[in-house]
């Protein structure tokens, strides 16, 4: 039973963004990883579900895999900046995709990831870092 945690890709500096920063979309190079990310991911586990914080830049990264895959972004608040250990039970549903920001991975895994990089659960433990592309 493999599920994956994955901090979305580069958006930039929040501090260079004048709109709302839950809008704040990929910047070029998260594009790019948003892309690599379709490839490491299908080959990884059999995708069933895609869930993403509905903040812009975490859709952004997982829209390109759940195209391929024709599945759906589902958008859930319990991986929203500050939602920590809420998102916690998403971990435990096998094949499932989440796509969530650096103070929930760090609340979940008990350390960072960078942008794009992604944690790799088996029944609900931890057993590798796959980096960012």
């Amino acid at each position: 039973m493999t599920s994956v945690l994955l901090r979305h890709a580069s958006a930039g500096h929040r501090t260079r963004w004048d709109g709302h920063d839950e809008h704040r979309p990929l910047d070029e190079r998260g594009r790019r990883q948003a892309a690599a990310l379709v490839q490491e991911l299908r080959d990884l586990l059999d995708v069933r579900r895609i869930v993403s914080s509905p903040y812009t830049r975490c859709v952004e990264t997982v829209v390109p895999l759940a195209e391929a895959l024709g599945l759906e972004v589902e958008e859930d608040v319990r991986l929203e900046e500050g939602g920590g250990a809420d998102a916690f039970p998403l971990l435990a549903e096998p094949g499932v995709v989440l796509c969530t920001h650096g103070d929930v991975i760090e609340e979940l895994l008990g350390h960072g990831l960078k942008k794009g990089a992604a944690a790799v659960f088996r029944d609900g433990r931890f057993v590798e870092e796959i980096p960012a592309p």
